[in-house]
């Protein structure tokens, strides 16, 4: 169905003031709008995060390879508020130029790198440590394919549904029922999967899950976007929420999806989550 109220006119002008809720950070341009270093902790690796979704994927894998006995991963995690713009200071900038959360600084080498996309990050760390990622190439073949899957996934679960049925501030009916249609297959690939297998790489948990988990696990317990549980029919993926109720029990899990929100807005150590009300 078009939206009769409106022209494209032949060259696209920015209106500031369209956006709904995230018109004060959204804009056509990129690169650093504030001169802002960013803070430095004790440990190895430092993270720039909020607990969005994709903020999540990078806290619970170091709290899961911390669980595992991989002391090497200890890290500071601090809180950037996009709402207020945070991600678009220079030092912020310097380690992610897409400025978005989250980002990050290894320095466990002779240099630091800097780290940027969740899913190169996980991939750093399930290489660097070698753990939560199958060793053999057909194992790794098919969790790398799992981990890209979700990442190609995300916009059309986050920036296409969750934008358009939550938070664009008009209802266009054909968006709102062209994200929810492809949610629904999405959600309905990974349902058909985990039918046949315990975790979306095969028997065992993976960078795959943890990635996935944030997204579809949101929808699904109805945390993320209002009454989309109710909305989407989610309950009718039984492999999804078997899946997503395995994963959340997980304590690791619990612990890395509090780090960089109100509860938690940092995390420099494991007594921070002392008294620390976690999402189970």
């Amino acid at each position: 169905m078009a939206d009769a109220e409106y022209v494209p006119p032949p060259v696209w002008v920015w209106d500031k003031s369209n956006g709904g809720q995230f018109a004060n950070i959204n804009r056509p341009t990129a690169g650093a709008q504030t001169e802002k270093e960013l803070p430095v902790g004790a440990h190895p690796f430092q993270l720039y995060s909020l607990g969005t979704p994709n903020g999540q994927k990078v806290t619970i894998m170091l709290e899961e390879l911390l669980a595992a006995g991989h002391a090497g991963a200890e890290y500071d995690a601090w809180m950037i508020n996009i709402g207020q713009g945070d991600q678009f200071g220079s030092g912020f900038v310097a380690l992610n130029p897409n400025s978005k959360i989250p980002a990050m600084c290894d320095r466990s080498g002779d240099q630091p790198l800097r780290l940027f996309e969740s899913g190169a990050m996980l991939l750093h760390l399930a290489d660097k440590f070698g753990a939560f990622i199958p060793q053999d190439l057909a194992g790794r073949t098919e969790c790398t394919c799992w981990l890209m899957w979700q990442m190609g996934s995300a916009p059309f679960i986050g920036g296409g549904y969750g934008h358009f049925y939550h938070y664009a501030p008009v209802k266009i009916e054909y968006a709102i029922n062209r994200y929810a249609m492809e949610t629904k297959r999405l959600f309905d690939v990974a349902n058909n999967r985990l039918r046949e297998a315990r975790f979306l790489a095969g028997d065992d948990y993976s960078i795959a899950d943890m990635a996935a988990f944030t997204w579809l696990g949101n929808l699904y317990t109805g945390i993320a976007y209002g009454n989309t549980r109710e909305f989407l029919e989610l309950e009718q993926y039984e492999a999804v929420g078997r899946w997503v109720g395995e994963i959340a029990a997980r304590p690791a899990v619990q612990r890395g999806r509090v780090v960089n929100t109100q509860r938690m807005p940092e995390r420099h150590s494991a007594a921070d989550f002392d008294g620390v009300e976690l999402i189970v």
